[in-house]
């Protein structure tokens, strides 16, 4: 079977086709000329490169290829659709159809339009499962009392926004909501944090409730630890089992040398 893969911005593509590769699966890759990192033409064994929008151009190549199954990995930015964007007819169509514009529904929308023509959305971590966050600590440090209760206290109030899709991420000081995330992203929510209230900061990423793993999955990486680094931040929480840890030992190594510790918490805390 040839496999689709749908590539945004960031590492998530390459790694998707690097796993893809080990496993022997063959992967026709759509790129988008706006997101899409150009060195993917070196890994891809079929490319068609589209403009953001160009929804009836990426679904007529992934059928010519004989794509039964695609993955979408990579962020695409929100502001991207709002800032000049010339949807085909196709996409317009399914636009106009959808009854709100948050990230579930749009991305929500692509698959609905893949399948009208045979194409499955799959699992976005289908072929990189050895990456999601374990359960437990994950660095040489535990978290102090003060950011288990942030922890506790962020996870609830995390949830709560993600559940709503209006982001993945808050970042706590003293059991207070520093700052929520919205379009502009992790890092720049923790920047943000940071310039408000520099120092103790505990990070906190969830997956959404019921999280569809085929889009939307959470990502955390080098750049989140030296953000957090930057902004005073010193503990992360993620969700086990749901997020994806791109470079896990570089990752943790420099957790580890900033004194950041890192935890791979469950949805909720009972």
């Amino acid at each position: 079977m040839k496999y689709g893969l749908i590539a945004g911005n960031g590492q998530f593509p390459f790694l998707v086709v690097e796993g893809a590769k080990r496993q022997g699966a063959s992967l026709a890759v759509v790129a988008i000329k706006e997101e899409t990192d150009p060195a993917i033409e070196k890994l891809a064994d079929t490319i068609k490169w589209v403009s953001l929008g160009q929804l009836g151009k990426m679904i007529d190549f992934l059928k010519k290829q004989g794509v039964e199954k695609a993955i979408m990995a990579g962020q695409v930015k929100h502001v991207q659709i709002f800032s000049g964007t010339i949807p085909d007819m196709r996409m317009m169509k399914m636009l106009w159809n959808l009854p709100r514009r948050n990230t579930d529904a749009l991305i929500g929308g692509v698959a609905a339009e893949l399948a009208k023509d045979g194409i499955e959305l799959i699992d976005s971590t289908y072929f990189i499962k050895d990456q999601l966050a374990p359960k437990g600590l994950l660095t040489k440090r535990k978290p102090n009392e003060h950011e288990l209760e942030n922890i506790e206290y962020g996870l609830f109030i995390a949830n709560e926004v993600a559940r709503l899709d209006l982001g993945q991420t808050i970042v706590v000081r003293g059991k207070a909501c520093v700052a929520v995330e919205a379009m502009e992203g992790t890092d720049a929510t923790i920047k943000r944090a940071g310039e408000l209230a520099n120092g103790k900061l505990t990070v906190v990423k969830v997956a959404k409730p019921d999280q569809d793993m085929r889009f939307d999955v959470p990502v955390v990486g080098i750049p989140t630890i030296k953000v957090m680094a930057e902004a005073g931040a010193t503990c992360l929480s993620i969700t086990a089992g749901k997020t994806l840890i791109f470079d896990r030992s570089e990752m943790l190594s420099l957790a580890d040398e900033k004194g950041i510790c890192i935890v791979g918490s469950p949805e909720t805390l009972k």
